[in-house]
């Protein structure tokens, strides 16, 4: 059979409770499976433990708040994906390898963090401490993820990607509210200590888990393992409507669960009820729901199942337009919030499988740390639009404004799968013949829009800062180019950390406008097969 036809093989029809046993049945599925589990831990101690213990240490707050960039790692982690592609260690072969290492990296800062006790002296160094823990997770991630699309069959991959996202936010759980609620009976340095000692039965598993079979062969250069994943995958038929459809298909959604604390705050609910709502209902109705969407794809298909799962999710923000304008009813809001969280886990479970079904294995590291990235960005990008937008219209208008902009995700899965459709095809796209581009024409291709990029963002956050401005009442003083100035040339941290990321921004732009001008010249079809 061919790679392409292989490819687009149908997964065995399963039934529910077969699709069930799936992901417990063979050691191949269940080791992904636990390996979630250490995928989930350092997220969870990072972005939710750490900030809590130093807040309540007595850390400024300025200090506290330089703690959130350890959170930069996991979403930029696909620029030296490339080179976990291309570098095997000598080791476990090339992705538990690399698992490997990057978990004795975890273990290890996590047990540097026992050192510093509960009242840092030298919260530096905890911060240090914490950098370093989110650079080996992010490396951990682009292992793993790799590894399970390696290794797992497709008939496993929709009850797998359910077990996965449920155990993931266990551990996240584990490591983030137990860990501050324990290390309030105990104390930190014994916490950091249990959590890295966590780490010992992970590494066992990535030790004993089977290497994956019949594996096509790695980029044999580092160019090779930067540019071609790309060239792999915009080769193929309706490449750019599939990755706008990844940037949009939860683009709705994570608007709404921009602001979502704040809300329940200005609708009144104590802390109480926004605790049980958030932490328990919330996350209970997230992980049912992204097991069901997991297993939902083996019963009715995947295609169908973006459908039917991604309409729920357009209408799952209906409970909080309630909430916003009915007198505060507990039972309401564990309604509202169970629902929205059941139909972005049914969401989120089906679009996981399809990520693992449009990674190539030749560039599993590289491509699905990238297609995790773009998906990342409306979450990235929602918040800030998300505050303006309640400012101008307020909450309940907001939350009904959230219903039709689910609808340009599903206008981008009609372009590649129609609602009939069970499984979706990933073929390589027919060109006409065209000259092949020279590497200069890419270049200057690349650098135009990647140039535009950057410039279309310093524009954006001078208008934003306009915006400000006219709220606070300061817009007759507000400078254009003064501001526009200000971006291009910081003078505090806050203003790098932003420059910083509107040029990597502009480099993304820049290497995708460059591949997709490649490979519509023919530059990536040996890639795709």
């Amino acid at each position: 059979m061919s790679p392409m036809a292989e490819q687009e093989q149908a997964p065995e029809r399963l039934g529910t409770l077969r699709s069930l046993a799936q992901a417990v049945r063979s050691w191949r599925t269940l080791s992904v499976v636990l390996l979630s589990f250490s995928s989930g831990m350092p997220l969870g101690l990072v972005w939710i433990a750490i900030p809590d213990w130093m807040r309540d240490a007595g850390i400024d707050i300025r200090l506290v708040g330089l703690f959130t960039l350890a959170q930069a790692p996991w979403t930029f982690n696909v620029v030296w994906a490339p080179l976990m592609d291309r570098f095997p260690p000598p080791f476990l072969g090339r992705r538990r390898g690399w698992a490997a290492i990057a978990q004795v990296g975890l273990l290890l800062g996590t047990l540097g963090l026992s050192g510093v006790g509960d009242h840092p002296d030298t919260p530096w160094l905890a911060l240090a401490l914490t950098l370093a823990i989110a650079m080996a997770a992010a490396s951990q991630d682009i292992a793993v993820d790799a590894y399970a699309v390696d290794v797992l069959r497709k008939e496993e991959q929709g009850a797998a990607v359910g077990a996965r996202i449920g155990l993931y936010r266990l551990a996240m759980l584990v490591a983030g509210g137990t860990a501050i609620s324990v290390a309030g009976a105990i104390s930190w340095p014994l916490v950091c200590a249990g959590l890295a000692a966590l780490y010992l039965p992970m590494l066992a598993i990535t030790i004993l888990a089977p290497e994956p079979k019949n594996l096509p062969p790695g980029p044999k250069t580092l160019r090779d393992a930067v540019w071609q994943p790309f060239l792999g995958f915009l080769s193929r038929h309706r490449a750019v409507e599939i990755l706008a459809f990844v940037i949009l298909f939860k683009f709705g959604d994570n608007l709404a669960q921009g602001l979502l604390r704040p809300f329940l705050v200005d609708m009144g609910y104590s802390e109480f009820h926004r605790g049980v709502a958030l932490a328990t209902v919330g996350t209970t109705a997230t992980i049912v729901g992204s097991i069901a969407g997991g297993l939902g794809t083996n019963v009715i298909g995947l295609g169908r199942a973006l459908w039917i799962f991604g309409f729920l999710q357009i209408f799952s923000n209906v409970g909080y337009i309630l909430l916003a304008n009915l007198p505060m009813q507990p039972s309401l809001l564990y309604g509202a919030m169970g629902f929205e969280s059941l139909c972005q886990g049914l969401g989120t479970g089906a679009f996981s499988v399809l990520l693992l079904r449009m990674t190539q294995k030749r560039f599993s590291a590289t491509q699905y740390a990238l297609f995790s990235t773009l998906f990342g960005m409306g979450r990235i990008v929602s918040g800030p639009i998300a505050g303006f937008m309640v400012h101008s219209v307020g909450w309940s208008n907001f939350f009904l404004f959230t219903i039709p902009l689910g609808l340009p995700g599903l206008y981008m899965l009609s372009r590649f799968v129609k609602p009939s459709q069970r499984e979706p095809k990933f073929e390589i796209r027919r060109q006409e013949a065209l000259l092949p581009r020279s590497p200069a024409q890419l270049a200057a291709h690349g650098l135009t829009y990647g140039s535009l990029t950057l410039a279309g963002g310093a524009l954006l956050l001078t208008g934003l800062a306009a915006l400000e401005a006219v709220r606070a009442g300061e817009f007759a003083e507000f400078g254009f180019g003064s501001a526009l100035l200000s971006v291009a040339t910081p003078t505090d941290m806050f203003g790098w950390i932003q420059l910083a990321g509107l040029i990597t921004f502009g480099v993304a732009i820049g290497l995708f406008a460059a591949a997709v001008q490649a490979a519509r010249h023919g530059a990536g079809t040996a890639a795709a097969r």
